[in-house]
């Protein structure tokens, strides 16, 4: 994927990101959806938005990078959209290149109760697994995030996230603060790391399945499932 988007990669005959667009398509109040990348990939998402993702909600958002060295990270990426969009709403964001068994609806209920950030955890079952690989949380009994790290090397618990999260428009707000405040921009989990400590922040744990696509294999897992599913 040096050369190629991962939320294009196919599984069962789909794109990644149309299974995720699947399940937000059943998502109530979404007003808006951005496919958020940079200009190495731009081409690819237009030819693909033009053939596959045709609806008239969906605008795609590009980074005005291109090599490693100049990516904004995924926490700069979100932050700049935010602002050249100017968005001032509640958002939910979810990775390209996931792919997860859970309801958005239960997921978007569970903001809806506590108007908390909300973030999606899978229970991977095996510690070993998160270390120095995923961002790994522990939650209380009442599911706020106690605790989260990312890439642990000594992990909390064997829940790890998912690159699922629901912000309260009030959030964003912190969100200002954290790029003014801190160099880590990469990967979410580090500023769900900062924000638990600033406000409460709600665990929504799933059961159903979930691939990263990050590897061959679990590629190769994830079509070996969903052709599985379609089968059943």
């Amino acid at each position: 994927t040096k050369d190629y988007p991962k939320p294009l990669l196919k599984v069962n005959e789909k794109a990644i990101i149309e299974h995720i667009l699947e399940k937000i398509s059943g998502v109530g109040g979404v007003d808006k959806i951005y496919i958020s990348s940079n200009e190495t990939f731009e081409r690819h998402f237009r030819d693909e938005m033009k053939n596959h993702l045709v609806k008239e909600h969906i605008d795609l958002a590009i980074e005005p990078t291109t090599h490693e060295g100049d990516k904004l990270g995924a926490i700069g990426a979100i932050h700049y959209l935010i602002k050249k969009e100017k968005i001032d709403d509640d958002v939910l964001i979810i990775a390209g290149d996931n792919l997860f068994g859970f309801d958005i609806k239960d997921f978007v209920y569970t903001f809806h109760k506590t108007q908390k950030p909300v973030i999606a955890f899978y229970d991977i079952k095996d510690i070993d697994k998160v270390r120095n690989t995923y961002g790994n949380v522990l939650l209380d009994e009442v599911s706020r995030v106690r605790n989260f790290v990312e890439k642990p090397a000594e992990p909390l618990s064997s829940l790890i996230s998912t690159a699922c999260y629901i912000l309260p428009k009030s959030t964003l707000v912190l969100l200002d603060e954290y790029m003014k405040s801190e160099d880590k921009r990469d990967a979410p989990g580090y500023f769900i790391s900062w924000l638990h400590k600033k406000e409460e922040v709600i665990g929504f744990v799933f059961d159903e399945h979930w691939f990263d696509i990050g590897s061959h294999e679990s590629l190769a897992e994830a079509r070996e499932f969903y052709a599985d599913l379609k089968k059943s």
